[in-house]
């Protein structure tokens, strides 16, 4: 995988053919019938080429608060914070600094977002476990990495948590045919890069629907989240940390799946 702190993006110089990101998101809550905005948000952004995932911290739930709405505000007051960058030259860092001074509701939240530059240049930040697989040639070639205080324990925006100073910055050249997979905890506690990476060998050929492969993505997640017996990153990581959790992890799961294409 490449070095983020390696690429110029300086060095990429705005092509007569520009790429274009299209992208589609799958939704499903952990609690579809009590709780059906359940504590994950995401927006996509068209006309700004961004989009941006959120996972609301469930641990609040024990004073009272629900940290979807939490969630929920970051995202709308992220896709608010667009309105003040250039289209092609968005800082999805400082998006994610207003959006947060703008959000108010108590709670805290993870958080992913990207765009997509005109010099065909992908920039992204995240805090916590939110984050993103890219693959290339229906292969990983870059991946965000989690930030942890403890097991099951992320980094996380709002009340007396982590500042918006701590999101991780990173930057990487577009070609066509890219496909992003942005995803919250319940999808990257659930399933392997791996197993996302052999989906996409599997549709191999096929025309690329974002909404399919998000709805595809998700519903394996699901499926893994579900089982009792299931070797999940998240029950390994409990291992790791001397817990005995086994299978996969009951969560809120959010996938959004981009696509970068040749404008027309």
């Amino acid at each position: 995988m490449e070095d983020p702190k390696d690429i110029d993006e300086k060095a990429s110089q705005p092509n007569p053919q520009s790429l274009n990101m299209v992208a589609a998101a799958c939704y499903i809550p952990k609690d579809s019938i009590k709780r059906s905005e359940g504590e994950d948000a995401h927006f996509i952004c068209q006309e700004k080429q961004t989009v941006g995932v959120a996972d609301g911290v469930g641990s609040w739930l024990a004073e009272g608060i629900d940290s979807g709405i939490y969630a929920r505000e970051l995202m709308a007051n992220c896709v608010t914070a667009l309105d003040n960058q250039p289209k092609g030259n968005i800082h999805p860092k400082m998006v994610l600094t207003e959006a947060y001074l703008n959000t108010k509701a108590e709670g805290s939240s993870t958080a992913c977002i990207i765009t997509l530059t005109d010099r065909r240049f992908l920039r992204a930040t995240h805090v916590g476990d939110s984050g993103f697989l890219l693959f290339r040639n229906n292969m990983i070639v870059n991946q965000s990495q989690a930030q942890k205080i403890s097991f099951d324990c992320p980094f996380q925006l709002g009340m007396k948590r982590s500042p918006p100073e701590c999101a991780i910055k990173t930057g990487y050249f577009a070609i066509p045919g890219d496909i992003l997979v942005l995803g919250t905890g319940g999808l990257f506690d659930n399933l392997y890069p791996n197993q996302i990476e052999s989906i996409l060998r599997e549709k191999n050929g096929e025309i690329l629907k974002p909404e399919e492969l998000a709805r595809t993505i998700s519903e394996l997640a699901y499926n893994a989240s579900m089982n009792i017996v299931a070797d999940s990153p998240f029950a390994r990581a409990s291992q790791e940390a001397g817990k005995s959790h086994k299978g996969g992890k009951i969560d809120d799961i959010t996938v959004v799946v981009a696509h970068i294409i040749e404008s027309a």
